[in-house]
């Protein structure tokens, strides 16, 4: 049974209470949500405005009832990575928003049909190897930015640069590993701050930036029609618009943790489908502005679990800090100052534990890899995607590695036999169900 809730969901607390606890919600996500926008070339004070917006928006449609923050999502790094390369960035906003509107749809499917038909579409040995996929494809993007100078063409090996990204790792793996309380959940903000000072003292840090820039500046927001105007591509949809299959299931995962956590079922009410839309809303407000795609925090949900404070006012209060942080000129400045090597260092960790989740979601679902079917489906997939095989129909139209694999894996699963028993022996299925006839039981 959980603990009792020090701050109730609907409770507003005192001002210095209220703005204390939000500026730690803003840690707990400010490391992962600007370290996103650093490797895909985005503004990442448009990421935090976009975040804030974002959970602001989620709070709102979900009816001020699942205390959640939304960040930058990792899983569209890559895809965001390759949309960029064939289009530009005005591409990767218009594939974001797409993947945001497929969230709306689903959104839509789950009200109307329950959830059970997404899980057997998207059962875990689809989705588990696709993150582990998303996670490994990663991993060269995290060696070149720890090893090499940035810019240098060809590559220059950097030793210097290298130590930089290895003090930055240490001290993520040391905070994550052992500190505890608040603390054990920004080792990322912890890492980087670590690896910026040993940086500063081996001049790798340029602080002119910070010291030209103004308190108050408006950021470099993309508007559709405004800045630039979208047009729709196949190509750069079939690249984005599969990712929101594999962070839908994770949506479903985090909100199954979060009812555990506050000790209320969010998936019954507000209902997993306002959930869903909301998030997809804030991916969507997200390309509007020029940011990445937004996600559920787990670090957040961490900092619920370890507080017991589940005001939905205190989550909304770091999502308007966000905001505010965005517009402050110095602070852009200061994370533009950020060395290659000490974001390369924290990502070598993070690329890791998001493949390595993959590993844990199948692990967590019994996945018996000692049965054909399973074996087949995770394989081919594997193989795919980390191998980069894509299919060009024309120039126009192309499926690239993530969105064959992920598509590969969903017609394994729907055509090889057993796919039923699969679904019936899921975690996630049978905490719904689970969390549904405790609630029975309560009425009766």
């Amino acid at each position: 049974m959980n603990q009792k809730e020090s701050v109730g969901i609907r409770e507003i607390p005192k001002p210095g209470k209220w703005l204390t606890l939000s500026i730690q919600h803003l840690f707990a996500m400010f490391g992962a949500t600007i370290l996103v926008p650093f490797l895909v070339g985005l503004s990442p004070a448009v990421a935090l405005i976009s975040s804030g917006l974002g959970t602001l928006a989620y709070l709102v449609i979900t009816k001020g009832q699942i205390p959640a923050y939304l960040g930058s999502s990792f899983a569209f790094i890559m895809p965001i990575l390759l949309a960029k390369s064939l289009g530009g960035l005005e591409a990767v906003m218009v594939g974001s928003f797409l993947a945001g509107v497929v969230y709306g749809i689903i959104a839509l499917f789950i009200r109307t049909l329950g959830i059970k038909w997404l899980l057997q579409i998207f059962p875990p040995i689809v989705v588990g190897p696709v993150i582990i996929v998303i996670g490994l494809g990663l991993a060269t993007t995290a060696i070149d930015m720890a090893m090499y100078v940035p810019g240098s063409d060809p590559q220059e090996y950097s030793l210097l640069h290298f130590s930089a990204a290895l003090v930055t790792l240490a001290v993520t793996i040391v905070a994550a590993i052992y500190f505890r309380g608040f603390f054990s959940l920004i080792p990322v903000l912890l890492g980087i701050i670590g690896g910026y000072t040993y940086s500063y003292f081996v001049g790798l840090v340029d602080l002119a930036p910070v010291r030209e820039a103004q308190w108050i500046q408006m950021p470099d927001l993309m508007v559709p029609f405004v800045t630039y105007t979208p047009s729709f591509s196949w190509q750069i949809a079939l690249i984005m618009v599969p990712i929101a299959a594999v962070t839908i299931t994770e949506h479903i995962g985090d909100q199954m943790v979060l009812s555990k956590v506050v000790g209320k079922n969010f998936i019954e009410k507000p209902g997993l489908h306002r959930s869903i839309l909301g998030d997809g809303v804030a991916t969507m407000i997200a390309s509007l502005l020029g940011g990445p795609p937004n996600t559920t925090y787990g670090e957040n949900i961490g900092v619920l679990a370890i507080t017991r404070v589940f005001s939905v006012f205190i989550v909304g209060g770091a999502a308007v800090l966000a905001i505010l942080f965005g517009f402050v000129g110095k602070i852009s400045a200061l994370i533009g100052t950020i060395p290659t090597p000490v974001m390369g260092g924290v990502s070598i960790l993070l690329f890791g534990i998001i493949a390595s989740s993959g590993l844990r979601m199948l692990i967590d679902n019994n996945i018996d890899l000692g049965e054909k079917r399973n074996l087949v489906i995770s394989s081919v997939i594997l193989v795919l995607g980390v191998g980069g095989a894509t299919i060009e129909v024309t120039e126009e139209f192309q499926i690239a590695s993530m969105a064959l694999a992920t598509l590969t894996g969903i017609i394994l699963n729907l055509i090889i036999p057993g796919r039923d028993k699969d679904v019936q022996n899921s975690k996630i299925f049978s905490d719904i169900k689970e969390t549904n006839s405790t609630k029975k039981d309560s009425v009766a």
